[in-house]
């Protein structure tokens, strides 16, 4: 491994840190080095807060550590225009750094190889391209959320091993291990939003919260094309329901919609396609609210719709070695995941998770 991918994965371990806070922006870490040692490092931290390389060179400038003729190394290219915060760039070029190496171009348009190509005008050497693939991964739900203005979708499954998710009344109590249900805490405190249909919440009455794990909350949506939930359930009446979003469709009245979004409960109402809500308009509508990414955690006909709409860009399915017999299947069709680039296979306590990326 050489001297600039050892520093990059140091980029990359930083940037990991602002996970589930720096939304919708991107992951990114930043290292500063002179003399092929470290000499300041610094990541974004929050959404609207100095981006990595500015809380690097900070770092440095603190400390009375004169970064002239360094090179600073970062995930993702510098962005050279004002928005919440003022151009990385510009801090770059006023501190004399003498190389920056980039892990990948910022797709955004309104960055897209701009940085790279301010700080070449002003005689800064620029390397792109390192460890590109694991920079990628990083950040897929920013990639893919500027790319395509939708959000980057995980589908999570819990099932028995001959496939069920719940006994024949409906109670899923509780299928997979005590560490697979801490690992998906993990998983929604990292995700900006998780969402289920309404059978979910008639049968399971979830909160949705990070109990398991430290971090923040995600959005709780839920799919009710009629607007017929009780608004007694925990997600319309706890202290997190200002984060609750409700998917229905444009026919549903006034009063209905009025019923939720007085109790601060944010209604979306989307387009719907043979009598259910069309999950790209939702999508679409989800997105703009600045939400990147969502984790999917059913019932079986939620699941399965995104599934056969082709929407899912990632599945983790928790299989316990449990036998249910009767019982509530995981999904409501036969379709084939093996044609999916990435299949890996881990232990998580008792219960194998199948990892399905495309």
């Amino acid at each position: 491994m050489t001297l600039e991918e050892k520093l990059m994965y140091r980029c990359l371990e930083l940037a990991g840190k602002g996970a589930g806070y720096v939304s919708p922006n991107p992951l990114v870490g930043c290292v500063i080095a002179k003399n092929n040692k470290i000499i300041a490092e610094g990541y974004h931290k929050k959404f609207g807060s100095n981006h990595a390389e500015v809380n690097a060179i900070n770092s440095a400038l603190k400390r009375g550590i004169s970064i002239r003729g360094s090179e600073l190394y970062v995930n993702l290219e510098p962005c050279s225009h004002h928005g919440k915060t003022l151009p990385c760039v510009d801090k770059i070029i006023e501190n004399k750094i003498s190389k920056v190496v980039i892990g990948i171009k910022d797709p955004h348009p309104l960055v897209s190889g701009k940085g790279i190509r301010k700080l070449r005008q002003n005689g800064i050497e620029v390397k792109a391209g390192v460890l590109e693939n694991e920079c990628r991964e990083l950040n897929r739900f920013f990639l893919k959320y500027v790319k395509t203005g939708i959000p980057y979708i995980t589908i999570k499954t819990a099932q028995t091993l001959d496939g069920k998710i719940a006994d024949k009344n409906y109670n899923s109590k509780w299928i997979s291990s005590f560490e697979s249900r801490k690992l998906v805490h993990k998983l929604r405190r990292a995700f900006d939003a998780v969402l289920i249909g309404k059978n979910t919440v008639n049968y399971d009455n979830p909160s949705l919260t990070v109990r398991h794990a430290k971090g923040r909350n995600p959005y709780r949506i839920v799919i009710d094309g009629k607007l017929e939930l009780n608004l007694n359930k925990k997600l319309f009446s706890d202290r997190f329901k200002h984060k609750t979003i409700v998917i229905t469709s444009n026919n549903v009245s006034k009063k209905k919609i009025h019923n939720f979004e007085r109790r601060n409960i944010k209604v979306i109402s989307c387009k719907t396609k043979g009598g259910l809500i069309d999950l790209k308009d939702a999508l679409r509508k989800i997105a703009r609210l600045g939400i990147t990414s969502i984790l999917v955690e059913g019932g079986a006909f939620t699941s399965t719709e995104f599934l056969k709409k082709n929407l899912d860009d990632a599945n983790m399915i928790f299989i316990a070695p449990k036998i249910m017999g009767e019982g509530i299947d995981a999904f409501n069709t036969s379709i084939d995941l093996r044609w999916y680039k990435k299949i890996n296979y881990h232990r998580s306590g008792k219960d194998i998770l199948i990892n399905i990326k495309k």
